[in-house]
This record gives structure tokens, sequence and C-alpha cells, in this order.
């Protein structure tokens, strides 16, 4: 399927690294990168609206205070800052507040749902687990990882609970009122995989867990952005029943009770050949039906969940892959918004982020 040429947002003055989008204004897009702003722009409108300039480092990511959009959060370096978008003017970007509790580069931070936490994983290996409200370190959660965290994500109907990625091809799930982990997933372990994919190691360079009103649907599930090229779905109930601190990463789609315990999206059936850098579920059409995954082979992969998670499917794989967008660039990040036009962002290496219709 041919895709018409993209939307291009421009406002950076070098590679955009991350993107965000508003559930509650339609249109509104926030992107980061690595001059250091954050650039906000409303799609109904032809140029940025305006631009924050955090700093002379690069803003690794962003994310919204959930419930209140007018507060959003940047990692910048080993900080993260916030800011009140009501209060900002062209001559002042004066943060609301900033938290320097990580001891090296942030990779990611997200805000969990009932907005009294902050989660940001770093470099070295550590995630930092902020109090919103005593604006003060709650927990750090340490030893999962061996080595950098590049994601994290609170778990919507586990809510003391976290899931991590590392590049020591780990996935961890934390239960961080305690600060221990719960369960390891390592992906190393899994020689299953390997032959005919990619030989890239299968580090974890982003994950993505649906939102409540998407479990109905999909179950209680992650999505992991692999090294290797394979994108993983795994039930993350299924994984805390089986014994044991640490699982090889088997990608079998075995079903017991009707029930999906792990898809393995891999180059069989139309999958990436290169690193995976970016998943994310959509917010456009129905929400959550579609898993869009990006990478380091210069494609967005549509995938359709709920063929995928369909225990009968298992004998048409080739119809999961929904659609195909062939880039010019690597992706480094992307996000989806509810309107029925203009709502996939793309932040690939170049300062221009791109803007697809899906349909």
């Amino acid at each position: 399927m041919a895709m018409e040429e993209p939307r291009k947002l421009r406002g950076h003055k070098s590679t955009a690294t991350c993107c965000i989008a508003s559930r509650d204004r339609p249109g509104l897009v926030l992107t980061s990168g690595e001059d250091g702003c954050v650039c906000w722009f409303d799609l109904r409108c032809k140029d940025v609206q305006f631009i924050i300039d955090v700093g002379t480092e690069p803003v690794s990511s962003l994310c919204f205070k959930t419930g209140n959009e007018n507060i959003l959060y940047a990692s910048y370096g080993n900080e993260i800052k916030s800011f009140d978008v009501q209060t900002l003017s062209a001559t002042s970007w004066k943060p609301l507040e900033s938290f320097n509790y990580n001891k090296d580069e942030v990779n990611q931070v997200v805000c969990n749902g009932r907005s009294s936490f902050l989660a940001s994983a770093d470099d070295s290996g550590d995630v930092k687990i902020i109090d919103i409200g005593q604006k003060c370190l709650y927990k750090t959660l340490r030893a999962g990882h061996t080595s950098i965290c590049s994601s994290v994500q609170f778990i919507p109907w586990r809510p003391w609970e976290v899931i991590t990625g590392g590049l020591d091809s780990k996935l961890v799930l934390w239960d961080f009122s305690k600060g221990r982990s719960q369960k390891i997933i390592d992906f190393g372990s899994d020689t299953q995989n390997n032959s005919g994919q990619c030989l890239n190691p299968a580090f974890v360079h982003s994950i993505a867990i649906p939102e409540m009103d998407m479990v109905d649907k999909l179950g209680k599930i992650c999505a992991v952005a692999r090294g290797d090229g394979i994108v993983d779905l795994i039930n993350i109930e299924s994984e805390l029943s089986r014994k044991g601190t640490s699982s090889k990463g088997s990608s079998s789609s075995s079903s017991s009770n009707n029930v999906i315990k792990r898809v393995c999206l891999d180059y069989s059936v139309g999958g990436h050949n290169a690193a995976v850098s970016c998943v994310a579920f959509s917010l456009f059409q129905e929400k959550g039906r579609f898993l869009i995954s990006g990478g380091n082979d210069k494609t967005v992969k549509i995938w359709d969940c709920f063929k995928c998670l369909d225990p009968d499917n298992n004998n048409s794989n080739r119809d999961i892959l929904h659609l195909n967008i062939n880039l010019s660039k690597k992706v480094n990040w992307l996000c989806t918004n509810q309107s029925g036009s203009e709502n996939l962002v793309v932040c690939d290496t170049t300062r221009v982020v791109k803007v697809y219709s899906v349909t």
C-alpha cells in the first residue's frame, strides 16, 4: 500500500529524539531534540507554536503529567525538569521544578496513572521513583540491570509496579513500594530465534504497556522492542505466575485457557531486519488495535494486535502485518494520536519530524 507523503514538522535545529501526543487536546504534539529544545506543535496550524529552550544538552524523553497536560516533564542529561506551559512565554522558560536524583543520563521518564510518581531510567542501570506530591526521591530500583536501563513503564493494573528494559537484554518487573524485582526475563539466553534473524544482541530498546481502556481487548500484556529485530508481545500475568525469578526469552505463542502467553513478531511474519527502536499502541481508530514499531531498518510496521493475540489465528500469521511504511532514515521514536488522519508521528535521525495518516 502506497503511503502519501508525510507532513513535515520543522522547529528543531538538530536530530529529534522523542515525541508525545496529547490525549486531551486533539492535534497537540510535542517533540524534543538533541538541540536541547522542546517544540510545541498544533497540527491544525502550519508552523511550530512555540519552542521551550530547556538547555544545551539533548532532551532525551518527554511525558505529560497524567490528568494535567499543562504540566510537562522533560529529561535533560541526568535531570528531570518540569514546566507549566500556561506560564511559559517567549522570554521565560523557567522550570517549575528540577529533580536531580539520577547519577547518569536519563533515557526515559514516565508518569503513573494517579499522577503521584515519576519513574526515570538511566545509563547506570538504575531507576529512580520520584514522589511528585512530596517532591522527593521515593525509591531507587537497583541491581536489576547490569547495563544501561533504556526504558521504563508503570503497569496501570498493578499500581505499585513498573517494568523496565535494558541493554543487558533483560526485562525486569519491579514492586517499587518494596524496591525489589519480582521477575526477570532474559532475552539474551534465547537461542531459538536467532537463526535467520539479525545477529545483534536482544537489547531491550523500548517497552509499551496498553492503557487501562485497552486491557479488556488486549489483555494484560507488554510489547518489547528488541535489538535483534524482534518485537515481543508478552502476557505479564502469565510471566508473573511462572515459578522462578528468571526465564528464557522463549518466543512461543502457545496458549492455555485461551490466553496467548507470548507472541514473537520477527522477519518470518514481515518483521524488522535490524534493531527495533520503539513500540507504541495506537490511539487512533479502535484504541489499542494496532501496535506500531519503528526500527533501524528504516521502516515503521503497523501490526494488527487483535489478530496477533487471537489463539485461532496461528495458521494465518501473514495477515498480522497491517501496513509497512518505508522511510529514508532510522527511527528514533514514534507516537500516535486519536485523529482520523495525521495520526502517526515519527522522529527519525533528522531534525524534521514526519506525520503520517494511517487508515
